[in-house]
């Protein structure tokens, strides 16, 4: 594997250290991580793959019987607009970021057997993007990749 390359599974083994640094990220930054902001972090973070919007609503709900679709949608958008979790586009899922002091663009490996998601930390790779992108005229806002497949545990078993 190349030395500028990383994978990160995106399952936190301590899910309390994520958060920890999350909020600490936006303490720094002046943010306000309200208590159900960090809720739903806590929640995209111990979920182990990619959880969806619905999902999380449903375990909000069991404690909290009143939660309403738009309520976690705008803890989502929050924990995305400060680069605390990626949307996955194509499974319109969320994965917790696994740098979440930096704001950065990075491809997703995705699991279709397991539903894992693998976040590939290379600059060259948004880099790579964002220069032919130049070259050909065009501006991004916003860059996602995802490449689906099967990683090698489900090709193993």
């Amino acid at each position: 594997m190349n030395t500028a390359a990383h994978r990160h599974n995106h399952h936190h083994d301590d899910a309390d250290s994520f958060v920890a640094a999350v909020a600490q990220a936006s303490s720094e930054r002046g943010l306000r991580l309200t208590p159900l902001r960090r809720e739903v972090l806590e929640l995209v973070a111990g979920a182990g793959k990619p959880v969806k919007a619905y999902d999380l609503l449903d375990r909000l709900r069991e404690k909290h019987g009143n939660a309403a679709p738009p309520t976690v949608y705008r803890a989502l958008d929050f924990l995305l607009e400060n680069g605390f979790i990626h949307k996955l586009e194509s499974i319109n899922a969320y994965v917790s970021c696994h740098h979440p002091e930096q704001a950065h663009q990075v491809p997703f490996l995705i699991c279709d057997t397991c539903h894992g998601a693998q976040e590939v930390c290379d600059e060259r790779v948004a880099e790579l993007i964002e220069a032919q992108a130049k070259a050909l005229g065009f501006r991004p806002q916003a860059q996602t990749l995802e490449v689906h497949g099967t990683c090698k545990n489900c090709r193993e078993s």
